[in-house]
């Protein structure tokens, strides 16, 4: 059996300023943004790299989570400091690096309605030196 993660519904106030932040922000592709019916919006969008997109839009139940509430959501990077660098050059608030121990470390960030992410980086998976 298989089971692919492939889309998180992401609950956000504005749609549009979301698709900013995403992808002018953190540099996710915009996979598709359409209208199929009157009040329904349906957007999607992946983080380069990631076989797991996230969903936002309007009109659907899908979409009626609390915007804000989502915490947790991890990406996984190779080297953290040069990728926090580059958030910090494009305007994203991206917190402190933490150290968590055992080749793990973070930075936390949130997206305009207050999901919360972690940049993770995990020693063991560094494809650089």
């Amino acid at each position: 059996m298989r089971l692919l993660l492939e889309l998180v519904p992401l609950p956000v106030t504005d749609v549009d300023a979301a698709i900013a932040f995403y992808r002018d922000g953190l540099g996710f592709t915009l996979d598709h943004d359409v209208r199929p019916a009157d009040g329904v919006r349906v957007v999607q969008l992946t983080p380069p790299g990631s076989a797991c997109s996230i969903g936002l839009g309007s009109g659907l139940p899908v979409y009626g989570g609390v915007p804000g509430s989502l915490r947790g959501l991890h990406l996984v990077v190779d080297d953290l400091d040069a990728v926090r660098a580059q958030l910090l050059a494009r305007g994203v608030a991206v917190g402190d690096v933490h150290d968590f121990g055992g080749g793990v470390r973070g930075a936390e960030l949130s997206d305009p309605d207050g999901n919360g992410w972690e940049l993770q980086e995990l020693a063991w998976r560094r494809s650089t030196p």
